[in-house]
């Protein structure tokens, strides 16, 4: 690259060449931290390209560094002092040249430290607080820097899918779903950034206390074990919203839907039960207990072709049924309707439907270190463990799952909440916040000083026998989230049902009553097993079995004339044919093959 000009792109666009792009890129750097340019442009050198880009767009990501300058930070001693008696503020240091702004590719430029002790002569930038390092979700995390790096990103979604409170104005809107915690708590050990934002308003989980132990083999690998006590006190128990908007359509013509009952002459009326639940307006009132297929909004909605003939040759137009009905496997109460119009003029309604979902074997939870787990049986209280203070666990977490993940975290959150439960207070649990030894030692001390064991061990009592357990259990509180994947949302079941026009195969899909696909692995688990009556059974007379009749000359795929009451061969007239079964997919696909002007053949051999 050397001697050659380095091009500068300004958003992309080349807007010249330089002769020295670091050196070009350094003035440019300069200038913005004196003020001739815009703080919000940000430059960056690419050595390999030889190529200067500066951004100035909007919409990208920038993070806060304090300046590095020969090796010493602009942040000095007198800044912070006036910082904190609020002499100064932010933006100040930012005008001075102290702090700036760095996108994602002006960081290429930069040497960061986390520390200032860590500071060496090519060192640019220093970082504000080591746990911003972090993105926001990892940074309402606690102890994050005990955990594998791996489990970060898990456990950061599971985040987003606690269920809590998640608007305090819930009840006045109608999202498409939504998940209400009923008694959401703050946890017990909270990180700066958890307080700084203020999350003690949206809470999205609950303090569990819990046992690291095995139940009777009952909690191997991701199991939980719970206690039922609990559950019915209302640990982990939420409601579920779903909301079914219609809206009356204008068509062309000048027709439009209609809000109504329909009555009993609509082509696909559903039966009169189904529309019992409906007011006189056509729309379901609140607090009425609706099941699946019930008719929230009844509607109708002009036939798809203007006019159809009537036996008599008679032009009439009719209406057809266009209801909207509660979704396939579910039930619930029906929790508020809205009436309102858009902005054209029509007419709009959303009912929202709640159902209570109390934690059941299958459901979803996880704490923050992406230790999730699904409940696999939930215990009477007496047969659960106990301690000699007579405290039941709520649950109880396989001891493998913590060494498996390296979420060691987890078992820091578990001694420091047992100690914040004991002494009233709020672990701090921010990042970086202080050495895991001194820690330890000091949520070991609250615990020594009020009668327990220092690493939050205990005797546990086995519920069923009454005999105390060898070894000491590791017990303590921790914050779990219920997470959103719940098992009566995902429960699919049918014996029969409606199949697809194109290919007579099963629907897809619960909403569409669908079955569950036998796939291609299973398949080859039947042939390596020989089960051929049974792979028969599943992919045949339990699928698209069609009986089709096959001409015995010709090959050629006949059918049966019902008034002569003879099968007949559309290729050579023929009678002499043979009703055979196969799938309705290989008919198809005969079907196809005579779309390319290609006729297959069928050869038929005796039995």
């Amino acid at each position: 690259m050397t001697g050659e000009k380095c091009h500068v792109y300004l958003d992309g666009r080349a807007i010249g060449t330089v002769k020295d792009g670091r050196a070009f890129a350094n003035e440019v750097r300069k200038n913005r931290r004196t003020g001739i340019l815009s703080g919000e442009v940000n430059v960056a050198y690419i050595q390999k390209l030889n190529e200067v880009h500066i951004n100035a767009d909007r919409g990208r990501a920038r993070k806060a560094y304090i300046i590095v300058d020969g090796g010493v930070s602009m942040l000095t001693g007198e800044l912070k002092e006036k910082l904190k008696s609020k002499e100064i503020d932010f933006n100040y240091l930012i005008r001075r040249g102290v702090i700036e702004y760095l996108d994602a590719e002006e960081e290429e430029n930069a040497a960061v430290a986390l520390l200032e002790d860590r500071i060496s002569k090519k060192t640019t930038h220093l970082e504000i607080d080591p746990a911003s390092m972090f993105g926001l979700t990892a940074s309402i995390s606690v102890y994050p820097e005990y955990n594998s790096v791996g489990r970060h990103p898990l456990a950061m979604n599971f985040a987003k899918q606690g269920q809590g409170l998640y608007a305090i104005n819930f009840n006045n809107r109608y999202d498409a779903r939504a998940y209400l915690l009923y008694y959401p708590q703050v946890p017990l050990v909270t990180s700066t950034a958890y307080r700084s934002l203020k999350l003690n308003r949206h809470p999205n989980g609950q303090n569990f206390v819990v046992a690291v132990s095995t139940y009777y083999g009952y909690n191997m690998k991701d199991a939980l074990v719970m206690n039922r006590a609990a559950i019915d006190r209302g640990l982990g128990r939420s409601i579920f919203f779903r909301t079914y908007p219609d809206e009356e359509r204008r068509y062309a013509g000048g027709q439009q839907d209609h809000f109504v009952v329909p009555p009993a002459t609509t082509d696909g009326y559903l039966g009169e039960h189904a529309y019992s639940k409906l007011s006189e307006d056509g729309i379901i009132e609140p607090e009425q207990t609706v099941a699946e297929g019930d008719v929230l909004i009844g509607k109708i909605s002009p036939p798809r072709f203007l006019e159809e003939q009537t036996s008599f040759g008679v032009g009439e137009e009719r209406s057809r049924d266009n209801s909207v009905t509660l979704r396939a496997g579910e039930e619930g109460i029906v929790d508020s309707v809205m009436l309102s119009e858009t902005t054209g003029a029509t007419k709009i309604v959303k009912v929202r439907v709640r159902s209570v979902r109390v934690p059941e074997v299958g459901d979803k939870f996880a704490s923050r270190h992406g230790q999730k787990g699904v409940v696999a049986l939930i215990v009477n209280p007496e047969d659960m463990p106990f301690t000699k203070d007579g405290v039941v666990p709520d649950l109880i977490l396989n001891p493998i799952s913590i060494p498996n993940r390296m979420t060691f975290g987890h078992m820091l959150e578990t001694l420091s909440g047992k100690a914040a439960a004991l002494s009233a207070s709020q672990p701090d649990g921010t990042a970086f916040s202080g050495n895991g030894k001194e820690r330890m030692d000091e949520f070991g001390k609250m615990l020594s000083d009020r009668g327990f064991d220092r690493f939050g061990d205990e005797f546990l009592y086995d519920g069923r026998t009454g005999k105390r357990f060898e070894s000491q259990i590791f017990q303590g509180v921790v914050y779990f989230h219920r997470l959103m994947h719940m098992v009566s949302t995902k429960l699919q079941v049918r014996s029969r049902g409606p199949v697809q026009i194109l290919t007579h195969q099963p629907t897809e899909g619960k909403p569409r009553r669908g079955g569950l696909k036998f796939g291609e692995m299973e398949r080859d688990a039947l042939v390596g097993y020989g089960a051929s009556l049974l792979l028969k059974e599943r992919m045949l007379d339990q699928s698209d079995k069609a009986e089709v009749w096959i001409c015995k000359d010709c090959g050629d795929v006949g059918y049966y004339d019902h008034i002569k009451n003879v099968p007949v061969c559309p290729a050579d007239s023929g009678n002499n044919l043979e009703k055979v079964e196969i799938s309705y997919a290989f008919k198809l696909l005969l079907d196809e093959i005579k779309s390319l002007h290609i006729l297959p053949k069928v050869k038929l051999k005796s039995e």
